[in-house]
């Protein structure tokens, strides 16, 4: 059985984002908090974790001792806190999930678009960016050119990059369109996509990442929309190749 945690109200309001000790005690004096619907001024006041939510300016905030969302990317936005051309993704966060220090896990360049995962997990995150975890993320590609069977073949067989000691392969690769092609990953690594499609003879015009694990984009989530995610999902996202379906 899970053991009930209890935290004060200060710290607990802390550890959600939500502001410095002095401005959470600012808030609570003014009764601008609700713990679990009811106005709560008594910092020192002690509540169990589970089940527990703050309204804060309106919105509801259930407690979460690890924060995991997933965003659709939008094109125009880079995966940085210090974006140097380019809107950061994080400023389509609200504030508390910035001030916790969530990171983008497999960061997406700015013009890619789709499944962007954030988490203050580091365990989680190791586990979906380690190569050796060989957790497939999914991509979606439009090229330049249509794309032949000979690219297709040179991308599940290996094409060498310039600065890597071996080919890289994906673990899966298919057609879908004259111009478009699907394949899997289970690396990251920097402008992956783009520079093996060009190693194979053509060129990427869009990208669009459309898996991580078993966890899929929802066909219900619009450009620059975000969303927790339960440990179900969680789960999915941790889930290696082969077991994805594709």
């Amino acid at each position: 059985m899970r053991r009930a945690v209890k935290l004060r109200l200060l710290r607990a309001l802390q550890s959600q984002g939500f502001g410095s000790r002095k401005d959470c005690l600012y808030r609570l004096r003014r009764g601008e908090i609700r713990v679990n619907g009811e106005v709560c001024d008594n910092p020192e006041a002690e509540f169990e974790t589970e089940g527990l939510v703050f309204t804060v300016d309106g919105a509801d905030w259930p407690y979460r001792e690890c924060a995991c969302l997933v965003m659709h990317k939008p094109a125009g936005y880079e995966c940085s806190h210090k974006p140097s051309h380019h809107p950061s993704v994080f400023s389509l966060l609200p504030t508390p999930l910035v001030r916790r220090k969530v990171q983008c896990v497999g960061r997406l360049d700015q013009d890619t678009t789709g499944l962007l995962v954030f988490t203050d997990d580091g365990q989680l995150q190791h586990r979906m960016i380690s190569p050796k975890k060989n957790v497939p993320k999914r991509y979606r590609a439009d090229c330049a050119e249509d794309v032949t069977d000979a690219q297709l073949d040179a991308l599940r067989a290996g094409v060498q990059l310039n600065d890597e000691p071996a080919p890289l392969a994906a673990l899966a690769c298919e057609p879908c369109g004259a111009r478009g092609l699907r394949l899997v990953l289970a690396e990251g690594k920097y402008h992956q996509v783009k520079r093996m499609i060009a190693a194979a003879g053509n060129h990427v015009v869009a990208l669009h990442r459309e898996a991580i694990g078993d966890y899929r984009l929802p066909d219900d989530l619009a450009p620059g929309g975000w969303r927790w995610l339960d440990a179900d999902d969680r789960n999915k996202l941790e889930q290696p190749w082969p077991s994805a379906k594709s």
